[in-house]
């Protein structure tokens, strides 16, 4: 009788697998397809034999596996799975070997009260773990080793307050647009009525995660490998941006101090993120990161869902201490891969195949173009600033606005001008801060069409701009901003279609007395024909700039 028969429910051959039908709950809590968590799962393997003189880690009884913070149950399930064939040897009956593994070496942590009870579900074929249906005859309990109690945000940094009284009447005056300690999620967002969720997730907040997990699983708890998909982001600040919180959830696990750690994050921490500085700077000068395979279309590994900046995992290996082997996966093809030094830059360059290239420009020391480019918001109006108005009066200056994704032009007086009143009369090249969407579809064009207007001139949020002093260096920077080279180098620094200053610290500084072109460029950088070639099938054409 087939293994999966003798134990009464399937392993395999699901026709379909219910867990690649299952729709995501949002894109914070990406649901996370078997056969992707299967190729995390073959990394850990591979480098579990590397560590172990090619031992297999399913034919070992020993190993303690945590899902942290688990949605569907797909890790767990695939790793009981593994595990069920790899230890038939060592504990013959069948019973008794998914007992063992089910109690002894598979756990999880439940993200949501939902998502605990599907993950039970993959992994015991029962909600409840001593259920009548359940594959495991050991537990006492119903959560078994997939933990969930709901925890509370703890709040602080309030400004307002409303009065209030505790269960006893006395009056209390209670904060109420703080901020969680733990996760940096807004008060004002997520405190809301009993019985909802509250997105308090477990793992994370602690300020002693092995005493959480003591108080979870036992005073012994031990875990040898640590896997899964963390929740992305929480919603701040009215929604009008988004807080990040997967690193939060890799600095806990390597905390806990795992053999093997093998996450799937969003891969804008590379470049960008929201308050990610510290996290990116602590990943690139990790020696311990083993492999990273990065997929700049996000919809290639969860299909339906947009990650802008696309997404990537990552092993961390305890016993490991050296370069990282990185690749790019497109189409289901590995478009590159190489062993690399990941802090060689102040960001992680995706593609390996431009890294030759940049250091032929950076090796040049020349000036950055960054030092007659604008900064954010360098006339101090937002994006919907309106306080312009339509017919030109004397001792006006044009306002460069955008409305509805057309370029207009308003009027302000210059006594208006309170910030960087020194720019006004500049010429500049004005670009839009958003671009294209990140090297979702290549080739790319990765920035908007440049514009070249005359001085005076101030301009919204809307643009940024480079100043010059005359008209001919303002066209000599627009004809250089079109090539695809200007681009290429722009694109190793930009994850999603904002286009922030930083974004062009890498493209040099000309001299801006001609048109340039990119065959000047290309033999000024004495780059190869194949460069040439990558650069080309990477970097789309943009056409002529406009005028103002």
């Amino acid at each position: 009788m087939a293994v999966a028969e003798q134990a009464g429910f399937q392993l395999r051959n699901r026709n379909p697998d219910v867990l690649t039908c299952i729709a995501n709950l949002s894109n914070d809590e990406v649901f996370t397809p078997p056969e992707f968590a299967n190729r995390m799962l073959d990394l850990v393997a591979e480098a579990w034999a590397t560590d172990h003189d090619g031992a297999s880690i399913w034919a070992d009884s020993t190993v303690r596996f945590l899902d942290p913070f688990t949605k569907s149950g797909v890790f767990l399930r695939e790793i009981n799975k593994r595990l069920v064939e790899g230890l038939a040897e060592e504990i013959p009956d069948l019973q008794e070997r998914v007992d063992h593994i089910l109690t002894k070496q598979v756990f999880g942590i439940g993200i949501t009260q939902l998502t605990s009870l599907i993950a039970r579900r993959s992994l015991y074929c029962s909600k409840w773990a001593n259920g009548e249906h359940s594959i495991a005859s050991s537990f006492d309990s119903a959560d078994g080793n997939i933990w969930f109690e709901p925890v509370e945000h703890t709040w602080a940094g309030a400004t307002e307050f409303i009065e209030t009284a505790d269960a006893e009447g006395r009056p209390v005056k209670r904060g109420t647009n703080g901020r969680c300690t733990y996760c940096g999620t807004s008060q004002r967002i997520l405190e809301r009525e009993d019985g909802l969720e509250t997105y308090a997730y477990a793992f994370i907040h602690t300020n002693d995660v092995h005493a959480r997990m003591a108080e979870l699983f036992g005073d012994d708890m031990q875990f040898d490998v640590i896997i899964g998909n963390p929740p992305y982001q929480l919603q701040s600040d009215g929604g009008t941006r988004d807080v990040p919180i997967y690193h939060h959830f890799v600095e806990q696990a390597k905390k806990l101090q795992p053999r093997l750690l093998c996450m799937v994050m969003p891969s804008r921490w590379m470049a960008g993120g929201l308050g990610l500085g510290e996290f990116r700077q602590t990943m690139l000068t990790d020696k311990r990161i083993r492999e990273l395979v990065e997929y700049p279309v996000s919809r290639e590994v969860f299909p339906g869902v947009e990650v802008k900046g696309g997404i990537c995992y990552f092993l961390w290996d305890a016993t490991y201490h050296g370069r990282s082997a990185m690749s790019t996966v497109r189409d289901g093809n590995e478009v590159s891969r190489s062993s690399r030094d990941l802090d060689e830059f102040d960001i992680l360059v995706r593609d390996g195949r431009g890294i030759e290239i940049l250091r032929k420009v950076l090796d040049r020391k020349e000036e950055s173009i960054t030092t007659i480019l604008s900064v954010d918001k360098e006339f101090g109006w937002t994006s919907n600033f309106s306080g312009y108005h339509s017919i030109k009066q004397r001792d006006d200056v044009p306002l460069y606005y955008n409305s509805k994704g057309k370029r207009l032009v308003g009027y302000v007086a210059r006594s208006q001008i309170k910030k960087s009143a020194h720019l006004v009369d500049t010429w500049k090249v004005l670009t839009p801060k958003a671009g294209s969407d990140g090297g979702q579809r290549i080739p790319d064009v990765v920035l908007g069409q440049p514009m070249v207007v005359s001085s005076p001139s101030v301009c919204t949020q809307t643009y940024l701009f480079f100043f010059l002093d005359n008209q001919r260096q303002a066209e000599s920077v627009a004809s250089y901003f079109q090539t695809k080279f200007f681009r290429f180098l722009v694109s190793l620094r930009k994850m999603t279609q904002d286009a922030t200053r930083s974004t062009y610290l890498w493209v040099p500084v000309q001299a801006w007395d001609r048109a340039w072109s990119d065959q000047e460029l290309y033999s000024k950088y004495e780059l190869s024909a194949a460069e040439i070639s990558y650069i080309e099938s990477m970097i789309k054409d943009l056409g002529g700039a406009h005028g103002g």
